[in-house]
């Protein structure tokens, strides 16, 4: 070896080190990603809610009288529960009760007459019939028969105006019953009294055309109930009578009910400032499993378009514009493929081409150089 060589050896050995132990520490550092292996599962369709449904009960009505009056009996509280025909509320009514009254009388006195008329009729009659038989026998003129035929024809004709004053009387008594039944409220069905505005005493006003009132009593079933829920107008095509749903309630959170689609509204509403939607009414599958269900209660319904059993899936998440996922091959690298998705849901994509089965798909592409190219290990610490 030159001695030169020899004499600096020991600094191009330090050096050399020296470049080793400079790489080492700034090479780049592998990224720490979360990854999910492709496997074989349920894949869904579904479409949800754009605003929260609402609980609504099957049979719901929301009572007036038809005309206004003083509330002289009011027979149930909020939260009463009430049988169809039970009388709810009445308003004073006095002065009908004083109508009827008459007209009974009134129909009272016509019956008499009647019996009065048809009796005199009946006479008439007879008497008739004994002058004919008395003229044929040459007792009496044929002017005396005339004049018993035409009063036993008028006496009939007075007993039958009578019957038709009954009949006239009976409509003036009934007239008056259908004038106090605008004054009270009679329960339509079974329900529980939600809701009622006005007090014993009080007046109570029925809602004019055009002018919305408060009703008198909010009457609900409660034993019925169903969920309207609003959805948006660009899926209205996809929603049909029978279809399978998922129902979640805020008051019951972790907890999920199987529905059904029963209505789809046959129009859009248009409210202001607000997304144009389509109204859906899906019944409970088992009403039993909620327990009691208060309406108004808010819900949200996941509708289930179509279900495919045993794909190849990946999170959803993973998937990047394009149709793109990251994956991290053998060799610690994250490589970009392109694959051809299916059936694809907030949670899980359907993967027909691109992926085998166990190929490790990134789902942490929101962290810092996650890119095609990098190296990457698996971030196999617990999340927080």
């Amino acid at each position: 070896m030159p001695p030169l060589l020899r004499k600096f050896l020991p600094y191009l050995i330090v050096l050399f080190i020296l470049l080793l132990l400079g790489f080492w520490i700034t090479r780049p550092k592998p990224v720490a990603v979360l990854v999910k292996a492709v496997e074989s599962g349920k894949v869904e369709s579904t479409v949800a809610n754009t605003r929260a449904g609402t609980v609504e009960a099957c049979q719901r009505t929301k009572l007036s009288t038809i005309m206004g009056g003083r509330i002289e009996f009011l027979g149930v509280k909020e939260g009463d529960h009430v049988k169809k025909g039970q009388l709810l509320m009445k308003l004073w009514s006095d002065d009908q009760k004083a109508q009827q009254a008459l007209a009974e009388a009134q129909r009272a006195m016509a019956t008499k007459r009647v019996a009065e008329s048809c009796a005199v009729a009946a006479a008439a009659e007879r008497e008739a019939d004994r002058q004919v038989a008395l003229r044929k026998q040459g007792f009496v003129s044929i002017g005396k028969e005339d004049a018993a035929r035409t009063e036993a024809v008028a006496r009939r004709a007075a007993c039958e105006t009578a019957r038709a004053d009954v009949a006239q009387a009976d409509a003036r008594v009934q007239v008056t019953r259908v004038e106090q039944g605008r004054t009270a409220l009679y329960a339509p069905f079974d329900g529980t009294v939600a809701k009622i505005v006005g007090e014993l005493g009080e007046y109570s006003t029925p809602s004019p055309p055009g002018v919305p009132t408060p009703p008198a009593i909010d009457l609900i079933d409660e034993t019925c109930l169903y969920v309207k829920a609003p959805m948006d107008e660009v899926d209205a095509p996809k929603f049909k009578v029978g279809q399978s749903v998922r129902i979640t309630l805020d008051a019951l959170p972790k907890q999920t009910f199987a529905g059904t689609v029963k209505r789809v509204a046959p129009y859009v509403s248009a409210v202001e400032k607000q997304a144009r939607t389509v109204d859906i009414e899906v019944n409970f599958d088992k009403p039993g499993e909620a327990g009691r269900l208060l309406v108004g209660y808010s819900a949200d319904v996941e509708v289930l378009l179509e279900r495919r059993e045993n794909v190849p899936r990946v999170p959803t998440s993973s998937i990047q514009e394009g149709g793109k996922v990251l994956i991290l091959n053998r060799d610690g690298k994250l490589e970009a493929r392109t694959v051809k998705a299916g059936l694809a849901n907030w949670e899980f994509t359907e993967v027909q081409e691109g992926l085998q089965s166990g190929d490790r798909v990134v789902t942490s592409l929101e962290r810092t150089g996650v890119k095609a190219g990098a190296e990457a290990v698996v971030d196999d610490k617990p999340a927080k």
